[in-house]
């Protein structure tokens, strides 16, 4: 894959039908069946690629990731919040404004090995306990290509 994967809304609401039954049922096997479409739409896409995830949305910051990058980059956290991160409507702090400010022309992260919790776990396909974000995994199609690569497959093997 080359390039920005296009980021259409709609992709996500293509899954409808799947989210609806997976939450319906449970199945057990959900989560190894999405880790192993994980590794397998991984093996294929290079996020450096894409990184359509760091143009188009921001992650949340905990105080852990704000202490961690404002040490990294030798700022207060009081400072690295004003000139990086606003509170959002619930109350959460998020960038001011997309892409990241720490996102290279060439798709590389500058601040990679301090970067924030939400970042280190994107697209959160192969955390635990799959049914309970399976909202997330929906929107995250529209954003990320191995996400509506994984739901592409795993419609493909869920019964009908």
């Amino acid at each position: 894959m080359s390039g920005m994967f296009e980021n259409r809304p709609e992709r996500s609401k293509e899954f409808g039908l799947l989210i609806k039954q997976l939450k319906k049922k449970k199945p057990k096997d959900l989560d190894e069946r999405m880790h192993t479409l994980h590794e397998e739409a991984f093996r294929k896409i290079d996020c450096l690629d894409c990184a359509n995830c760091c143009k188009t949305t921001g992650p949340l910051f905990t105080d852990k990731d704000i202490e961690r990058l404002s040490k990294h980059l030798r700022m207060k956290s009081s400072e690295f919040e004003t000139t990086y991160l606003q509170t959002d409507e619930e109350g959460d702090k998020v960038l001011r404004s997309v892409p990241c400010p720490f996102l290279g022309s060439d798709n590389y992260c500058s601040v990679y090995e301090h970067r924030p919790k939400a970042c280190r776990e994107y697209p959160h396909t192969d955390r635990r306990r799959q049914y309970q974000i399976l909202n997330l995994t929906e929107n995250n199609a529209s954003i990320c290509p191995a996400v509506y690569d994984i739901l592409k497959g795993l419609e493909a093997i869920q019964p009908k």
